[in-house]
């Protein structure tokens, strides 16, 4: 299975668990693009290096069907193309809201859609509900990994409407915008 593969990479998870759907699972956390250096003369790693925050990952049986979370930059993304990259398929839908970024765009990537999304702002799995225009009623009596199913079918039928751009294009039109991060003083 897909994320039994991937489990070394899972960092800070929230829940990786089986949905009732047959053949499919999920899993929402951190997701390691780059692991930290070596620490000490045991092996033991430093904190990841590179980290795809707040990722929502769904897949049936081998096969990636949903990638999701928060790039504090465009350029991570050739981390996860490198430790992600192969699973991309037609079929795979990759929505990463990218801090930045100053527009929305699509590209594809070995047949998969890839949506990038400005925001500095705001959890990545609310901005995912938002977008496709799920209430909470939507998600009632759902397991946590149904949800994700839930999201994901909503996706497939969702419609961008932004510009096709590369990432080598839009690479060269990101900003210095920071995170936005709000809390105890």
């Amino acid at each position: 299975m897909l994320l039994d593969r991937y489990e070394h990479l899972f960092f800070n998870a929230n829940f990786k668990e089986a949905a009732t759907v047959p053949g499919f699972a999920a899993y929402r956390g951190e997701f390691v693009l780059k692991e930290g250096e070596v620490a000490d003369a045991q092996g033991r790693r430093g904190p990841p290096a590179e980290v795809l925050k707040q990722a929502a990952l769904l897949a049936e049986g081998d096969e990636l069907k949903l990638i999701s979370g928060s790039l504090d930059e465009l350029q991570q993304f050739p981390y996860l193309l490198a430790v992600a990259g192969g699973d991309f398929k037609a079929g795979t839908l990759a929505v990463f809201f990218t801090v930045n970024i100053p527009k929305p765009f699509v590209t594809t990537v070995n047949g998969a859609l890839v949506v990038f999304i400005p925001l500095v702002e705001g959890m990545a799995w609310n901005e995912l509900i938002d977008l496709v225009g799920l209430e909470k009623g939507d998600f009632k009596g759902q397991s946590s990994a149904d949800k994700v199913v839930t999201v994901y079918n909503a996706l497939k039928a969702e419609k961008f409407k932004y510009p096709e751009v590369s990432v080598e294009e839009a690479l060269k039109t990101t900003n210095n915008a920071k995170r936005v991060t709000h809390g105890a003083v």
